[in-house]
């Protein structure tokens, strides 16, 4: 088993997750992979600063505005934009990141790895989800 394998499962293991990106949009992986997850049982926090609120629910500005620091946090957003993220992944001491298809690039990358974080990408945790029985 290589080691994104590892760590899908480690991450799929954990129950606090954030969501970086999640979206009023039904139609999009940001509301998708929100949605799925609280469906399984998963306590899921959006951060997105265009929202208040989805569907009722609060949405956080940041991870630092979020009541309690997640185990995993994943990013539905473009890579300009992960790469700051990942400042506020170090400072609340978060080891786990699902990099969602197109949220990644090179500078993105090398910047987790710098930091040592336990990382997914190039896989759709919306997908790996589906596929679990």
């Amino acid at each position: 088993m290589d080691i994104i394998e590892i760590y899908k499962k480690e991450m799929l293991d954990k129950k606090n997750w954030a969501i970086i990106g999640v979206t009023k949009d039904k139609n999009k992986f940001g509301y998708k992979i929100w949605k799925l997850l609280k469906s399984r049982g998963y306590n899921v926090f959006g951060i997105n600063p265009k929202y208040d609120e989805i569907d009722g629910e609060k949405i956080y500005d940041s991870i630092n505005s979020l009541p309690v620091v997640p185990e995993v946090v994943n990013i539905v957003v473009n890579p300009n934009i992960a790469l700051l993220q990942l400042d506020q992944v170090m400072k609340n001491k978060i080891e786990y990141v699902w990099f969602q298809p197109g949220t990644i690039d090179e500078i993105v990358l090398d910047k987790a790895e710098l930091l040592n974080l336990k990382i997914v990408y190039y896989e759709c945790v919306y997908a790996d989800l589906l596929n679990q029985k």
